[in-house]
């Protein structure tokens, strides 16, 4: 578990897996020759043999007193026939979080920045044979538009999650659909970074002049600091995640900024710096 200040504000990370994969898994151009072309990867971010470092992790902010999780991982006892080994986990996540402080009745708030299979998963947990809300006192946090659009996906590996995974914490009344921009608090605020999903969201966090941002999927790798070009095979709309991509790394380039990436493994926090026609990611 690791664990950043931003001012007032504390960020603490959860990890429910972290290995290195074949890239082109979720980036097509991730070949093992394109990986090593890009030095600066190693040794947090990719192998010398040319695999991606890939983590899934949740975020824990922590600001005025209210904790939210940002993206909530596979989750367990899920069908999930998309990666074998994310299929029926049982995972130690829960019993981690409380290990870092964070019992799951502790948690306020719960925001997806999109609705895809590994940032909702613990939503919810098997009960009894049905799902059931994991963290009963919070407020569940959902994109409206992201809602709007997978809720009536006909694709069962974007929609199943949504099903077993969403749909239970809406059904419970503890949802709140949001907007881009939406505040959290004074502290904490999501920002709009579509493409990857229509109504995908990135988390801004300002406190006692510092910075930081929680980029979701806008990218999943830091190989698309170098190459922004490089799509996703999961996004929704390629040419807007492209767009977006690239303005996020230039506003944020060469800022004192902690950036976040949502996949980015140990130690997953650094500033984006501007190298040449392209960008770094210096940690």
């Amino acid at each position: 578990m690791n664990r950043w200040r931003i001012g007032d504000v504390t960020i603490a990370r959860i990890v429910e897996s972290e290995a290195p994969w074949d890239g082109t898994f979720v980036l097509p151009d991730a070949t093992a020759e394109n990986v090593r072309r890009v030095g600066w990867l190693q040794p947090h971010f990719a192998t010398a043999d040319g695999r991606v470092h890939m983590s899934i992790h949740a975020l824990v902010v922590e600001s005025k007193g209210l904790r939210l999780v940002v993206d909530t991982c596979v989750g367990n006892d899920k069908n999930r026939q998309l990666v074998p080994a994310w299929h029926q986990m049982h995972g130690p996540f829960l019993s981690d979080l409380a290990a870092a402080g964070y019992p799951r009745e502790s948690i306020d708030r719960v925001l997806c920045t999109h609705l895809h299979v590994d940032h909702v998963g613990w939503n919810t947990m098997l009960v009894n044979g049905k799902w059931v809300p994991t963290f009963p006192n919070a407020r569940y946090l959902i994109g409206r538009k992201e809602w709007e659009h997978w809720s009536v996906s006909k694709e069962a590996d974007f929609r199943e999650p949504v099903e077993d995974s969403v749909r239970p914490v809406i059904d419970a009344g503890l949802a709140d659909f949001v907007e881009p921009g939406h505040r959290v608090n004074e502290e904490v605020w999501l920002e709009a970074t579509p493409g990857h999903t229509p109504g995908h969201v990135s988390v801004r966090i300002s406190s006692r002049g510092e910075e930081a941002v929680i980029t979701g999927d806008l990218m999943h790798h830091p190989i698309q600091c170098a190459n922004p070009q490089w799509a996703s095979a999961f996004d929704s709309d390629a040419d807007l995640a492209r767009k977006t991509r690239r303005e996020f790394l230039a506003r944020y380039s060469d800022r004192p900024v902690l950036v976040f990436g949502t996949h980015f493994a140990t130690p997953t926090a650094g500033h984006i710096v501007r190298d040449g026609d392209t960008w770094r990611f210096s940690v």
